[in-house]
Order: C-alpha cells, then sequence, then structure tokens
C-alpha cells in the first residue's frame, strides 16, 4: 500500500535570519534527529508521517547551519539498530533519502553543500545506494557546508572496522603494536577528513548517545532539547548555539 503524507510537509519556511548574539560558532554540528514517530502519534498519524515531516526539516536545518557559516553538519538518520524496526517502517525509511535528494538535491547543489555519507552503504538497498551515490558525485565539487549523513551507522561497528584494520596492518608487517595510538584509530575512523564534533544536539527529550560518534564524542559539548526532530526549529538551533557559546572548552586542562 502506498502512502503520501506531502500534504502534511510544510515546505514554506520562513528566511532564516541571522542572529548577530551568535559569535562563536561550531565548525562540526552533529544531531541526534530522534522524535519522528512520537510527533505523528501526537497528530493521529501513522509513525511514516513523521519521517516525512522529519526528512523535510533536514532541509530546512541546513539553511539554519550554512547561515551561520557552520562547516560540518552530520546528521544520524539511520542506525545499525534501526532494522530491528517493524519491516513496513525500515522500507519506508529506506525510500525516504530518493524521495529527500529527488526533491531537494538542486536547492542543495545551488547552496554549495556538499553531501557525505558514513555507515555501511553495502547493506542498503539498491535503489538507496544508487539516490545517495548519485548525490555525492553530483556535490563532490562543492566547496560549502558538509552535510554528513549517517546512514546504516553505528560507532561499535565502525570501532570494529578500525581493530580489524589495524590488526590486519599488524599481521603484514606495517604497523607493531607500540605504533599505535591515538592517531592510528583517528586516521581509520568513517570521519578520518572531517573535525571532531564541536556541538551534540538530540531532539526528543531522551539522554543518550545511542551509539552514535562514541570515539568522536570524546569532548565534544552536549545539548538536549524536548522538541521533536520535525518540530526542531530555527530558534532550537539559535538557543543550542548560543549555549555552545557560553561554554569553556578546557579539553581536560585548565582554562
Amino acid at each position: 500500500m502506498a502512502f503520501n503524507y506531502w500534504p502534511f510537509i510544510n515546505k514554506n519556511k520562513t528566511t532564516v535570519e541571522k542572529d548577530h548574539q551568535i559569535t562563536v560558532i561550531p565548525d562540526h554540528v552533529a544531531i541526534i534527529m530522534d522524535g519522528n514517530g512520537r510527533w505523528a502519534k501526537q497528530r493521529g498519524l501513522p509513525r511514516i508521517a513523521g519521517h516525512k515531516q522529519g526528512m523535510d526539516n533536514v532541509k530546512h536545518i541546513v539553511e539554519v547551519a550554512n547561515t551561520y557559516d557552520i562547516k560540518v553538519l552530520t546528521l544520524y538518520a539511520f542506525s545499525t539498530e534501526n532494522w530491528k524496526r517493524p519491516e513496513q517502517e525500515v522500507n519506508f525509511l529506506m525510500k525516504l533519502p530518493q524521495e529527500f535528494l529527488s526533491v531537494y538535491l538542486p536547492d542543495l547543489i545551488k547552496e554549495n553543500v556538499k553531501i557525505e555519507m558514513i555507515g555501511d552503504i553495502e547493506r542498503l538497498p539498491k535503489s538507496t545506494q544508487k539516490a545517495i551515490n548519485n548525490a555525492i558525485e553530483k556535490t563532490e565539487h562543492n566547496t560549502g557546508l558538509i552535510l554528513n549523513i549517517a546512514m546504516n551507522y553505528g560507532s561499535r561497528l565502525e570501532m570494529v572496522d578500525v581493530v580489524k584494520s589495524i590488526a590486519e596492518d599488524v599481521r603484514s608487517n606495517k604497523l607493531t603494536p607500540d605504533q599505535i595510538d591515538e592517531q592510528t584509530i583517528n586516521q581509520r575512523l568513517y570521519t578520518s577528513h572531517l573535525p571532531e564534533p564541536d556541538l551534540l544536539i538530540r531532539t526528543s527529550g531522551e539522554i543518550r548517545l545511542s551509539n552514535f560518534l562514541l570515539w568522536q564524542l570524546a569532548y565534544t559539548e552536549f545539548w538536549f532539547t524536548d522538541a521533536y526532530w520535525p518540530a526542531f526549529s530555527e530558534h532550537e538551533f539559535k538557543q543550542a548555539l548560543l549555549a555552545y557559546q557560553q561554554r569553556k572548552r578546557r579539553y581536560g586542562g585548565l582554562e
């Protein structure tokens, strides 16, 4: 059975206006987009309607991030644990990247956004892989905001891949155990070419990391909001940036 919930989508977002009180800008913001299903339930809609609204909100939040000259925006879209959800919901989630990119990719290209992905892409349906790879290819020369989508991503899987890579190099005598340090691990992470997140935002009132960027978030500032992801607005994003501006980042040392 086909579902079409685009009538619930608000595509006419207001123009983003930069708040000049915000003067300390994080280079890399990571967001755990949570609460799509609960947002839909509150409105008497199926969970998938919340996922559609959530995907629409991605475009708006990209606009906000661009306005503040944020360099990297990493969004947790689908985890390695999300395969446990009902088959109908998983199938719908697998189609969302195609729908999102078919609608918004031309705008993202105009806005100089570069699309990247972290996660195990090989397990995704071929049509989903094709849509993502097409977007990556068409934006590879863009020099603006990096929109980094974590799709079929799990931090523990990433760490296992790192350990396997190091073990293989030790076995082939390319590396000795004494040479293994933090840099050895950093160079093998999915995010090796990106700065570590400065700010993590999680929506929906949940206060946990859910297997997201566990190594990379070692010194990241956290900000939580009760707003469900489809309702996460420019205002909440500004509040997160204002809170980040007040933090004193000491990295284990003294101020």
